[in-house]
């Protein structure tokens, strides 16, 4: 924890006054001396303001104070791979798109396994933040709210781009490295001010904000915490952004660990921030709190700093918290700690220094640069995931004749994060730099809808959309484009714009899909007759607040209108085929020497923030159109630009070859070309396990105990299309035998092929023996490495046994068991080359004593019961849901105790039993109506006597809240 410089501050203010009179006359403040301690620093400047002027620093937008010659500082630039877009305070915080270098999304950047690469591209895009921020600082703030390191359990998340990797490990490393990029390598100074999202398990978007995830301890601990543990024990980050869900029953927004073990893990003073609109969502959705002047205190004693809420009008949240300390629920001294917090990141950013710091000469100059530019294409090239080349079907020869195919062949997109594209190469601009001879296809259907009762045709053009033509001219005819979950886009043949709602009337205005409320999207769903109605899905139309109006209807005017909930009474159209685009690909394709499949996904359709995927399959569409090349051509390559792992069972099966890339940005088809013609040879490597069908994911997303549903690579059995870590070079590699002593595992890596190439390679552990379940294989260490054809390099890592740790939840502290720890060396999780043995002497989990007062949290094993907060500030209880819910506690001591204690609240009865939640019943305690969830009693039963080591299942009955027991 940190050290005030009251000593340093104290000596300062012998020179310098405190009177305002002196502040605004004097300029050399001890807070404008850089010499000065950063503590005595934030000390003298807090004294120096009032009470008014304090709470004024804890909302998104700090407000100037001139007699302190302060100015505006805006919390909050979003930089996930690239500067993507800020706030204008001075325009009702107008959305300002950035046109910077754009990078690959945060999973591709995951892919290269490379923290080097990471790091030069974190520092490019702190470079250009700075650049921006010169523009204008009233716009561009240099606090970062980036990187995401919430762990992608479940590809189906709807911000499965924004994330790095399953594995804690590997999200904690790539974080580091973008973080240290993002602020630079001054030790006292910052170029921007990262800060972590989203703490913590967060990884579904319906209903985010009433959601609570179930996460038991060692889920947690081991899990859910460890990347941000990662990254702020290494000095990457300067603070946390609490997320939107609950966890365990108690809002993120004031997670009590915002206040505890999140700043232990870092020695710097850190500055964490509430996600947008979230401080409203505890006294709105979440209905947490009475009065926001409630809410509001509990933010603060929770550990946040700042409230990002109502845009640029500060004035709820500082009556909120003016409120709160009338009313005594906070001190003065509490919006100290979180001002001095707040005004932490601005010292280390050189605001208060007389020169601005060392990173103030940066100029708009680095924006977009070529430096810059030449890193993109690098990067995404690195980022590339070769997941399958039979038979060398890759690299591509130069020259020759090739069909470039597919929705993405000519068309690059960006997400809701990333940065405006300054400009463009596509697959198809890349491969065209290569080979002698072109052809290309869009490979989507074009339709014409036909009204069924006028027989006039959907037209588009500049004003309404309604049915006007009655012959399908180019106005009147779509191309339509199928992104999976059975959504489509319809692009308008005539202006090229898209089908949209529009906040009625339909139109076709814009370009892409595109805004918050993603108006561009529909279901063409048909019906018994052989019609079809148009379901319009635009993720409004999942807001409460919408309305039932789904289905597309005529109006009396003859535009169409949302005017129906089902299809029943929706507007009958026939669908016309014009153009079948799947078969005039693959008459593409057969008269080229090689065909290139471009599929994929739009960051924008089918799944992004607030909107979560219901499978990973490619669009149907898509799909047949891999297979009509395939046949038509068997010398097949399909690219595959998406966000999240596919589901391409079939084209693994047939194609030849498949290369992978995330939506990487304007250099996107150079990389993809540079990859495909052998330029660069592939090395990235996938971060997620790619599942065969999606019917091997947990049927519901909110499953977050990765344990007990086997998620990920660490706990499933199921086998993988693609396993984590997986991705081929053209080159080959051969490991040496592993030698393990004095805490380092080494190998020798040779490339035995005739190529350079570079090789992840990876380390794994397996525990043998364990008194629970534990990882199948675990990531310990992975190292990149460059090597010449014939070359062979030493690769060491450190391992030792404090590395093996895991959470003990019977004792709640971390332990090394005894056991012996296989050492498994691989190019992939499931490509394991060389193995070792490591007998560790550490500790052998003791049997439960039940006889000590035993968190009901700390259970083995469970069925149906939720977690949930013991009071608001801090705790965690267990609650059964529905009857026959249960919770048990394995291996447990009993020394013939007979007196059962349990403290909770609520009201019921809990039954104790032996070795099953049907086993034997020892007794059963009943509780009297506590009067409230947060109203806790002791209550005791007698019990049948039990000795020796025996599972304890206690089955409590719904509505009663579990917070301790003991049986004595």
């Amino acid at each position: 924890m940190r050290k005030r410089g009251l000593a340093v501050l104290a000596a300062a203010l012998l020179v310098v006054p405190l009177s305002p009179g002196a502040a605004q006359a004097d300029p050399a403040y001890p807070f404008r001396d850089p010499s000065l301690p950063l503590e005595a620093r934030v000390d003298d400047l807090v004294g120096r303001l009032t009470l008014d002027e304090k709470i004024s620093l804890l909302h998104q937008y700090q407000p100037a104070i001139p007699r302190l010659g302060i100015e505006v500082f805006k919390t909050g630039t979003e930089a996930l791979h690239g500067v993507a877009w800020s706030n204008d305070y001075r325009n009702n915080a107008a959305k300002i798109d950035a046109t910077a270098t754009v990078f690959p999304q945060a999973v591709g950047l995951a892919s290269t396994w490379d923290p080097e690469l990471i790091e030069r591209v974190g520092a490019a895009v702190g470079d250009e933040l700075r650049g921006f921020h010169a523009q204008d600082p009233g716009v561009w703030g240099l606090n970062a709210w980036a990187p995401v390191v919430n762990l992608l359990r479940d590809p189906r998340w709807g911000r499965n781009e924004e994330g790095y990797s399953e594995d804690p490990l590997l999200s904690g490393a790539i974080a580091t490295a973008y973080g240290h990029g993002l602020q630079g390598d001054d030790p006292d100074h910052l170029k921007v001010a990262p800060t972590l999202k989203h703490y913590a398990a967060y990884n579904n978007e319906t209903k985010r904000d009433v959601t609570s995830s179930n996460v038991p301890q060692r889920v947690l601990n081991e899990y859910e915490r460890k990347p941000f543990e990662i990254a702020l024990e290494n000095d990457a980050a300067t603070g946390v952004m609490a997320s939107y869900n609950l966890i365990n029953g108690r809002p993120a927004t004031v997670d009590p660990d915002l206040a505890g073990i999140v700043r232990d893990w870092s020695d710097r003073r850190l500055f964490n921030v509430s996600d947008a609109w979230a401080p409203t969502n505890l006294t709105g959705s979440q209905k947490y709190f009475a009065t926001q002047a409630e809410a509001n205190a509990a933010i603060l004693k929770a550990g946040l700093d700042s409230f990002t809420v109502n845009d640029t009008n500060a004035e709820p949240t500082t009556t909120a918290i003016k409120q709160a300390l009338t009313q005594g629920l906070i001190t003065e001294a509490d919006v100290d700690e979180s001002v001095g917090n707040a005004l932490s990141i601005r010292f280390r950013l050189g605001e208060f220094d007389p020169d601005g710091g060392p990173y103030a000469d940066i100029t708009p100059a680095v924006i977009d640069s070529p430096q810059h530019r030449a890193l993109a294409r690098e990067t995404a090239a690195e980022a590339a995931v070769l997941l399958k080349n039979n038979r060398a079907a890759l690299p591509l020869k130069a020259a020759g004749s090739v069909a470039v195919v597919g929705p993405l062949a000519d068309k690059l997109y960006t997400d809701w994060y990333g940065g405006q594209l300054p400009y463009e190469v596509t697959v198809l601009d890349g491969i065209k730099e290569r080979a002698s001879s072109v052809t290309s296809s869009f490979g989507a259907d074009r339709i014409a809808l036909k009204d069924v009762s006028t027989g006039r045709y959907v037209t588009g053009g500049s004003g309404p959309v309604g049915v006007v033509e009655t012959t399908p001219t180019p106005a009147a005819q779509f191309d339509s484009v199928d992104w999976g979950d059975g959504v489509s886009t319809l692009r308008n043949v005539g202006n090229q714009k898209m089908l949209g709602y529009g906040w009625g009337p339909f139109v076709t205005v814009e370009n892409n899909p595109t805004g918050w409320f993603v108006q561009q999207q529909f279901k063409l769903e048909e019906q018994s007759d052989g019609t079809y109605v148009l379901h319009y899905v635009g993720y409004e139309t999942q807001e409460p607040w919408f309305g039932a109006n789904q289905y597309v209807t005529i109006g009396a005017d003859g535009n169409l209108a949302l005017g129906s909930p089902d299809a029943a009474g929706a507007a009958r159209f026939t669908k016309e085929v014009l153009v079948d685009g799947v078969a005039e690909a693959a008459a593409t394709a057969k008269a080229a020497g090689t065909a290139v499949v471009v599929v994929g996904t739009d960051p924008f359709v089918a799944g992004r923030e607030v909107h979560d995927r219901t499978s990973t399959d490619l669009g149907a569409r898509q799909e047949a159109l891999i297979k009509a090349v395939r046949q038509a051509n068997p010398n097949t390559v399909v690219v595959v630009q998406s966000s999240y792992p596919q589901t391409l069972t079939w084209a693994q099966q047939n194609v030849p070859a498949i290369l992978w890339t995330t939506h990487a940005g304007a250099e996107t088809g150079h990389a993809v070309a540079d990859v495909l013609y052998g330029d660069v040879n592939p090395s990235g490597r996938v971060t997620q396990t790619w599942y065969r069908s999606t019917a091997d994911l947990p049927a519901d997303l909110l499953q977050y105990d990765i344990i007990s549903t086997e998620q990920t690579y660490l706990y499933s059995d199921a086998k993988p299309l693609y396993a984590f870590g997986h991705g081929l070079s053209y080159t080959n590699f051969r490991y040496g035998t592993p030698r393990v002593s004095d805490g380092k595992v080494s190998l020798t890596v040779t490339n035995t092929g005739k190529r350079a190439g570079d090789e992840v390679v990876q380390l794994y552990t397996h525990q043998r023996t364990s008194r629970d379940a534990t990882a199948n294989k675990q990531l310990r260490g992975f190292q990149k490495v460059h090597l010449a054809a014939g070359q062979s390099k030493t690769v060491t890592f450190a391992l030792k046994p404090a590395d093996l740790a895991r959470w003990d939840q019977t004792r709640q502290r971390w332990v090394v068991e005894t056991s012996v720890y296989d050492v498994l060396l691989g190019s992939s999780s499931d490509d394991i080359r060389q193995r070792a043995a490591l007998p560790v002497r550490g500790e052998t989990i003791p049997a439960r004593d039940l006889s000590k007062e035993t968190r009901a949290e700390t259970f083995d094993a469970y069925a149906g019961v939720k977690l949930l907060d013991e009071s608001k500030e801090r705790g965690t209880v267990a609650g059964a849901t529905q009857a026959g819910d249960w919770i048990a506690f394995k291996d447990a001591a009993l020394r013939g105790g007979t007196t059962f204690t349990a403290r909770a609240s609520g009201a019921g009865t809990v039954q104790v039993r032996l070795g099953s939640p049907t086993g034997r019943l020892l007794g059963t305690a009943t509780l009297a109506d506590t009067g409230g969830i947060y109203q806790y009693a002791t209550v005791t039963a007698p019990l049948a006597r039990a000795t020796g080591r025996q599972d304890v299942y206690l089955v409590p009955s719904p509505g009663l809240r579990l917070a301790t027991f003991s049986i004595r």
